[in-house]
């Protein structure tokens, strides 16, 4: 009777041991990478302005002067003082003091980012301030304000490309997808951005109302990955 207790459970204990081995098969699978791109019109564009003072015959025109002209400016143009922010101060009375410089011969710099939903005020900002004042002008970046959601916009799109792609491969072999195992993002959750451009220096150019004439307004390209891995059925 021992015997052949001891033999079923030898038995039930092989046919365990062959369920466990056969559920162990590997998964017949297939890995593809999906990539989306998606362009957008920028609706945060960040603009510098470069103010420096000089000489009006043997007056010097001061940096607050230009400040005020360029915030009045800004203010006329309907656009919040909060969008206008200073970015970089070059000069100070240490520095006169220091290279022992006559203060009429010092003149002092300031930099100034104006953020804006579009350029077409562009103009009629640097038209209200002294061309003499303005050093330079460029745009030194731009984005949008829905940026989060383009980004995800670009990550689904990515994520169905590589189901499509696994799709129509399994199809042309009389296979189909039976699930997905695993979803990866890879590192390319980026957009490109414009290349900051210096603009015409007034001073020597004296062109302030003609001031955005030569920027060519780019598009922003969001571009999205994912590598997956399904089932096949």
């Amino acid at each position: 009777m021992k015997k052949v207790m001891l033999l079923a459970a030898s038995l039930f204990f092989a046919l365990s041991t062959f369920a466990q081995q056969a559920d162990k098969q590997p998964v017949k699978k297939i890995e593809v990478n999906g990539s989306a791109e998606i362009e957008i019109t920028p609706d945060e564009i960040y603009f510098d302005i470069s103010l420096r003072e000089y000489l009006k015959g043997k007056t010097k025109v001061d940096i607050s002067t230009l400040e005020k002209q360029l915030e009045k400016a800004v203010a006329e143009a309907g656009i919040s003082k909060n969008d206008l922010t200073v970015e970089n101060v070059y000069g100070n009375n240490f520095e006169i003091l220091r290279k022992k410089k006559d203060p009429q011969e010092f003149m002092a710099r300031k930099q100034y980012r104006l953020k804006l939903t579009k350029l077409d005020k562009i103009n009629q900002i640097l038209g209200a301030v002294d061309a003499e004042g303005i050093e330079n002008t460029r745009i030194s970046s731009y984005s949008s304000s829905k940026m989060e959601a383009y980004r995800k916009e670009a990550k689904i799109k990515a994520l169905l490309a590589a189901k499509e792609k696994a799709e129509y491969m399994l199809t042309a072999i009389g296979n189909k997808i039976d699930g997905v195992i695993e979803i990866q993002e890879m590192n390319t959750d980026n957009y490109s951005d414009v290349r900051p451009m210096m603009m015409a220096n007034f001073k020597s150019a004296g062109v302030a109302e003609d001031a955005t004439s030569d920027i060519e307004f780019k598009t922003i390209k969001i571009r999205a990955e994912v590598r997956a891995v399904f089932a096949i059925k």
